[in-house]
C-alpha cells in the first residue's frame, strides 16, 4: 500500500499495486492498465482502418506480433541502458532478473522502436503501404501511452524532482538513499496529458482532411511526443542515461527524433506541395504571362 497526496488540491489516494491474487500469483494494476490501453488502442485503430485504405484484419495481424514484440523491445531497451541491475557479481548476466518484469523495468521508447520495426515487416509481408499503416497505428500508440502512465501512478514511479507548485504530488520517495516524504512533479500526469492533447490534435487533422500524405500523422506523432518527452524527461529522477555519459537517453532520443520528424515533414511538403497550391500558382503565373 502507498499513500499519494496532492496537498495543493486537497486530494489523497490509498494505492495498492496488487489488484487481486490467484493463489500465490498476484495480478498487478499496472498490467491491467497496460492491457486495457492495448485493447482500447487496438480497437480504435481497427475502427479507423478504412480511412487509411486498410482493413481491420491488417491491424489485428499487426497487433498479434506487436504486443509481445513491444514488451520485448521495452525490456531490452531498459536493460541496455541500466545493465548494472541485471548482472551478477562476476559481471555475467542474471537471466532470471532480466526476465522478471513484475518489479517494472520497461522503457516506452524500446517498445515503440520494436513496434515500428514489426509494423514494417508486417506491411512488407501483407504488401500494404507501411506509411499508411504507421498513420493508422499512432492513435493506438497514444491511447496506450495515455493509459499506461496511470500504471506508473499506481506504482508510484516515473515522478519528477521536488517542487512547490500547486499540483505537486506528495509521496514516500527515496532521496540520497533514504526513504522520506517528498513533494514532487507528477511527471506521469504531464506525459499522459501531453499525449491526450496530441491524440486530439492528430484526430482533428485526420477528420478535417488535413492529412496530405501517408506517414504524415506518424511523423507528427514522433515530433509531438519526442518534444514533450524531452521536456518532461528533464524533470524526472529515474532517467536512464546514455551509457557512461550524463545524457538522459530518452531526452536525447526525444529531441533528436522530433528534429528528424520535422525535417522529413518539411522535405515532404517541399517535394510534394499541396495540389491546390500548385493550381493557384499556375493561375497566377498564367495571369502574369497574359498581362
Amino acid at each position: 500500500m502507498s499513500t499519494v497526496t496532492f496537498p495543493g488540491l486537497g486530494l489523497t489516494f490509498q494505492l495498492n499495486r496488487v489488484a487481486f491474487s490467484l493463489g500465490d500469483f498476484a495480478i498487478y494494476w499496472y498490467g491491467i492498465i497496460i492491457a486495457l490501453g492495448f485493447v482500447l488502442g487496438g480497437g480504435f485503430c481497427c475502427l479507423q482502418a478504412k480511412k487509411f485504405g486498410l482493413r481491420p484484419d491488417d491491424i489485428l495481424d499487426l497487433l498479434l506480433f506487436a504486443a509481445p514484440g513491444g514488451i520485448l523491445g521495452a525490456r531490452l531497451y531498459y536493460i541496455v541502458f541500466n545493465p548494472s541491475l541485471y548482472r551478477n557479481a562476476d559481471g555475467s548476466w542474471n537471466l532470471k532478473a532480466c526476465l522478471n518484469v513484475h518489479n517494472g523495468g520497461l522503457a516506452i521508447y524500446g517498445g515503440i522502436i520494436f513496434g515500428v520495426l514489426i509494423a514494417w515487416l508486417v506491411a512488407r509481408h501483407k504488401k500494404i503501404p507501411f506509411p499508411a499503416l504507421a498513420d493508422a497505428c499512432v492513435f493506438g500508440l497514444l491511447i496506450g501511452q495515455i493509459a499506461g502512465r496511470w500504471g506508473n501512478f499506481v506504482n508510484v514511479e516515473a515522478y519528477g524532482r521536488e517542487t512547490d507548485l500547486p499540483w505537486r504530488m506528495g509521496i514516500e520517495g527515496a532521496a540520497d538513499g533514504v526513504k522520506q516524504y517528498m513533494e514532487v512533479h507528477p511527471t506521469f500526469l504531464y506525459e499522459s496529458l501531453w499525449n491526450l492533447v496530441g491524440f486530439c490534435l492528430l484526430l482533428l487533422i485526420l477528420y478535417k482532411g488535413l492529412r496530405k500524405f501517408d506517414g504524415m500523422l506518424f511523423l507528427l506523432y514522433v515530433a509531438w511526443y519526442g518534444f514533450g518527452r524531452g521536456l518532461i524527461e528533464g524533470l524526472r529522477t529515474d532517467s536512464l542515461y546514455f551509457f557512461s555519459t550524463g545524457i538522459r537517453t530518452s531526452q536525447m532520443v526525444g529531441f533528436v527524433s522530433c528534429a528528424v520528424a520535422v525535417v522529413l515533414i518539411l522535405w515532404k511538403f517541399r517535394k510534394n506541395p499541396d495540389p491546390m497550391d500548385l493550381y493557384v500558382n499556375q493561375i497566377n503565373k498564367t495571369g502574369e504571362e497574359t498581362a
